[in-house]
């Protein structure tokens, strides 16, 4: 009887594990880089690589066999629910800024022009 008693205690405890108990608060946790639109608009193409990792930061991937990408990401969890999520890749063409896509754009229309040149382009290389 204490052996059943005991395995239907245990049971009860796992199952309210993958659950999780009612009243417990989650905190949101951010993670990566936080990117702003002030800071995109800043981005101009010809930018060398000191200029750009001086507006927007240590990158939170640089490739190890590709030098010219560098990879911001930013998100904000509550638990395993993400709340937000927002990604920035620049590129580079030796030391200076080619172009970057993410979940950002520059505010100008000209500037998102540029940028969708820049897009085009870089597809029609690869």
């Amino acid at each position: 009887m204490r052996i059943l008693l005991l395995s239907l205690l245990l049971m009860a405890i796992t199952a309210c594990s993958n659950i999780g108990f009612p009243g417990v608060y989650r905190i949101n946790v951010e993670q990566g880089n936080i990117i702003t639109q002030e800071m995109i608009d800043q981005l101009k193409p010809g930018m060398n690589q000191r200029q750009v990792r001086f507006i927007l930061g240590t990158p939170l991937t640089e490739d190890s066999f590709n030098q010219a990408r560098w990879d911001y990401l930013f998100l904000i969890r509550n638990g395993n629910d993400t709340i937000e999520e927002e990604r920035l890749t620049v590129f580079f063409d030796g030391d200076k800024l080619s172009y970057f896509t993410g979940t950002y754009l520059p505010s100008s229309e000209a500037a998102l022009r540029q940028a969708a040149a820049a897009e085009r382009a870089a597809e029609e290389e690869d």
